[in-house]
C-alpha cells in the first residue's frame, strides 16, 4: 500500500499519531491536520464499522439491497448508501489501457427513470419492464464494451451512441498501434477512422465471424451477456448508478466468482487495482 497523504493539502509528510476504532491516525506535518487511515476514501464516516466485512460478502454475491440488509442487520436505506459507496472505486478501477488487438460492441440498457422527480417523459419503471419500441431507441442507454485478448476491458456509459462519445471512451485506452474489431456499425467504424488506428469491420450481418483467421469480436461479443445477466437480478438500474455496475461485474468476474470480502473492501477503498492484467 502507498504511503498515505494528506487529504487537506495532499503533503506527504506524514507522522503516526496514535489510533483510534481499530484504524491508524495520522498528522500531517504541512497543515497539521489529523486523519485516520480512511480518510478521503467512500467508507469514511460511515458507521456499523463491525458490519463492513459482512456487507462485502454480500456484494461478492450481488445480493440485492433488501437481502444484504436483512443479512447485516441494518436499515435498507444504509444498505443502499453503502452499495454506492462502495462502487465508486470500482467502477474506477478498470483497464487504464488495452494491448494488441481489442474489439468493441455496444450494449444497450432500459433506461427506468428509477429515483428520477423531474424532466421525465413517462412514469418511471419500478421494476424493469420492456420498451415500447422494438429494436435500439432513444429508451435505452448505450454502454461500450472494449476488450482486448488477454482479458483486460472496459466499459463506459455513453450519452449516445454516435462516433464523438465512442471516440471520447476508446482513446483514453486505445493506443495509435492498437488493432480494434468492430460489426459493421457506421459509429465505431467512423470512430476508428477518426482516432487514426487500424480497424477491421466484422460484417456479422452477412454471417462473416471472422477476418484473415485473426480479426474477430467474439472475445468481446461473449463478454457482453456478462454485465446483462448481473444486471437482471436487480429489476432495472437508476441511470445515476448505471456506471458502477459494469464495475461491480468486472471485479467479481476477475476473480471468477471467488472474490473475498477483504480483497473487495480493498477495492472499495481504493488500495488494490485488479482490472488491468497486463502492463501497458
Amino acid at each position: 500500500m502507498a504511503a498515505p497523504t494528506c487529504p487537506k493539502c495532499g503533503h506527504n509528510e506524514i507522522a503516526r499519531r496514535g489510533s483510534a476504532s481499530g484504524l491508524q491516525r495520522y498528522r500531517c506535518a504541512a497543515c497539521k491536520a489529523a486523519f485516520n487511515a480512511l480518510a478521503g476514501t467512500p467508507p469514511a464516516r460511515l458507521r456499523h464499522k463491525d458490519k463492513r466485512l459482512a456487507y462485502a460478502q454480500q456484494m461478492t454475491g450481488g445480493q440485492s439491497v433488501r437481502k444484504s440488509a436483512k443479512a447485516c442487520n441494518v436499515h435498507r436505506n444504509t444498505a443502499f448508501r453503502w452499495r454506492h459507496r462502495f462502487l465508486a472505486p470500482p467502477d474506477q478501477q478498470e483497464a487504464t489501457g488495452l494491448v494488441g488487438i481489442a474489439g468493441a460492441d455496444e450494449t444497450f440498457f432500459l433506461e427506468p427513470f428509477k429515483g428520477k422527480k423531474q424532466g421525465m417523459v413517462r412514469a418511471p419503471r419500478k421494476r424493469g419492464g420492456k420498451a415500447s419500441k422494438r429494436g435500439v431507441s432513444d429508451e435505452q442507454i448505450p454502454v461500450l464494451i472494449c476488450r482486448d485478448r488477454t482479458g483486460n476491458t472496459t466499459g463506459s456509459v455513453l450519452e449516445k451512441a454516435g462516433k464523438t462519445h465512442i471516440c471520447a471512451a476508446l482513446k483514453p485506452v486505445l493506443s495509435s498501434d492498437s488493432i480494434l474489431c468492430t460489426d459493421s456499425g457506421k459509429a465505431p467504424v467512423a470512430a476508428a477512422r477518426q482516432m487514426g488506428i487500424t480497424h477491421h469491420k466484422i460484417n456479422l450481418a452477412a454471417s462473416i465471424r471472422v477476418v484473415s483467421k485473426v480479426y474477430h469480436v467474439q472475445n468481446v461479443n461473449a463478454y457482453d451477456s456478462r454485465p446483462k445477466t448481473w444486471m437482471r437480478r436487480f429489476h432495472g438500474v437508476a441511470t445515476h448508478y448505471l456506471p458502477g455496475y459494469p464495475g461491480w461485474c468486472r471485479l467479481v468476474g476477475r476473480s471468477k466468482n471467488a472474490l473475498s470480502p477483504a480483497s473487495f473492501l480493498s477495492a472499495a477503498i481504493g488500495i488494490s487495482r485488479v482490472q488491468q492484467l497486463t502492463v501497458t
